[in-house]
């Protein structure tokens, strides 16, 4: 049976958008044309297949005006910053790039007597499960290899963005590739489920919670589809006592509190040396107070609503019970008269913090940090491992090798000195322990969406 999805503009509480689900044998049927159009696809020369998405990505850019304001209306970004264009673009650029050597068979002999290689195959139809915060990007990741690499791919996208997979496919469509290689789909959590378990796809790529991780994992238990699960994350920073302090504040001030808070990789706890922790705490407050909460239309705006009202309620909980249990908060919110108690929340910094503190535990995907100062290397190590996720740290010091030693003992998937919130489309993008498994993006991003397979070939019979 059909559901209706709506997704409600945290800009003014109304509903903006809103779509039927396919019903189970829809969905089926739906599934079964991407299986079918897969063979025909990955037939195709794979020069032909990196011009058919690089043509995409050109189409998808034509429509930018168009992108940034459904944007602004479905998850509250100020339209000042244009989307996420520059992101998309060097991402989908890079993977195209690089295509041709990433698929390229791995020859261990070619002589008179033997061919001895491992080829690339497409692993078949791939589901991408896609996020709202960064709606674009996080699709791009996977998109563009999945289809150059030859695979078939239905893309389902978040309730709160759902006008965004419409765009991509719409953009995709009109620069040739066909209808059935690249499906747009609305689809409730049951019928996902039982897609799943039917086996309908043969990787599913997920960029969402723990709990929906853990929920797919057990819809394709025993299946043997492949995973790529992007979940959760806490990441923290630290700023040792020879990191340039104004740099360190500029760049970890902006990746905790830009997009409301709500990135994957954002920074969610800061870790000072003692000699520098009353100067980072003080331009950090000083920071943060021009920002400009408001509607995300205005120009002036440099920080919208969060995405959805409830999700600020969680992050208003977290900042209310450390507040109880000790902490000070330095934000004034009288700096920021459009907070409403709903979807626009002011942004908060907080000291006086530990660990027993659920804002420095759990993930907050809000615009909230904690700060606390610690003595060295070891106390800092510590403290940033004392974390059930772990997809980025960012180190601040004037050291490389320093942050390379830091870096090796940390549990994470990447390690950043001198900047944090940033994909590098050359480096894998992963992570470990509740964070998931799995990853994207680089040549290993090929890798993921193929499979390996073999060839011995004797070329004489004697």
């Amino acid at each position: 049976m059909s559901k209706l999805i709506q997704c409600i503009s945290p800009v003014d509480g109304k509903v903006y958008a809103e779509r039927k689900t396919l019903s189970h044998p829809e969905a089926q049927a739906m599934a079964a044309r991407a299986r079918a159009a897969q063979p025909g696809w990955a037939a195709r020369p794979l020069a032909e297949r990196i011009a058919l998405v690089e043509a995409g990505i050109a189409k998808l850019n034509e429509k930018k005006e168009q992108v940034v304001e459904e944007l602004a209306w479905q998850m509250g970004r100020p339209t000042r910053y244009g989307g996420e264009f520059g992101g998309m673009n060097e991402r989908a650029g890079y993977m195209a790039s690089i295509a041709e050597e990433a698929l390229a068979p791995m020859v261990v002999e070619e002589s008179p007597a033997f061919l001895r290689q491992i080829a690339r195959e497409p692993v078949g139809v791939v589901l991408i499960i896609a996020p709202w915060n960064y709606p674009y990007m996080t699709v791009i990741n996977s998109l563009v290899p999945a289809l150059i690499a030859g695979n078939t791919v239905v893309l389902k996208h978040a309730t709160q963005t759902l006008m965004v997979g419409e765009r991509i496919a719409e953009a995709f469509h009109e620069a040739g590739i066909p209808e059935d290689v690249l499906q747009n789909v609305f689809l409730s959590h049951d019928v996902t489920e039982q897609l799943l378990g039917e086996r309908s796809f043969d990787f599913i790529n997920f960029t969402g919670s723990v709990g929906g991780g853990r929920a797919i994992e057990k819809a394709a238990a025993g299946t043997f589809a492949g995973l790529g699960l992007e979940l959760g994350g806490k990441d923290p920073g630290y700023v040792a006592e020879d990191a340039d302090l104004d740099a360190a504040v500029d760049g970890l001030m902006d990746g905790a509190l830009f997009n409301a808070g709500q990135c994957c990789c954002g920074i969610e706890r800061i870790y000072v040396h003692e000699s520098l922790y009353d100067a980072f705490v003080e331009k950090a407050v000083e920071w943060a107070s021009k920002l400009r909460l408001g509607n995300p239309f205005e120009p002036e705006t440099t920080i919208g609503p969060m995405a959805n009202k409830r999700f600020a309620e969680v992050v208003r909980g977290q900042i209310e019970d450390a507040i109880t249990d000790g902490a000070k908060p330095l934000l004034d919110p009288a700096l920021f008269p459009a907070d409403d108690g709903g979807a626009y929340l002011a942004p908060q910094i907080l000291v006086n913090v530990n660990h027993e503190m659920r804002v420095m535990r759990e993930e907050s995907f809000g615009p909230v940090v904690g700060i606390m100062a610690v003595r060295d290397d070891e106390e800092a190590i510590a403290a940033m491992n004392d974390c059930d996720y772990g997809l980025t740290c960012s180190i601040w010091t004037a050291d490389p090798e320093r942050a390379q030693a830091i870096g090796a003992r940390l549990q994470t998937g990447t390690v950043f000195m001198n900047r944090c919130d940033y994909l590098d489309p050359a480096l894998c993008w992963t992570g470990c322990k509740e964070t998931g498994r799995g990853g994207s993006l680089s040549v290993l991003g090929y890798h993921a969406l193929t499979r390996p397979k073999s060839y011995h070939l004797k070329k004489v019979t004697k």
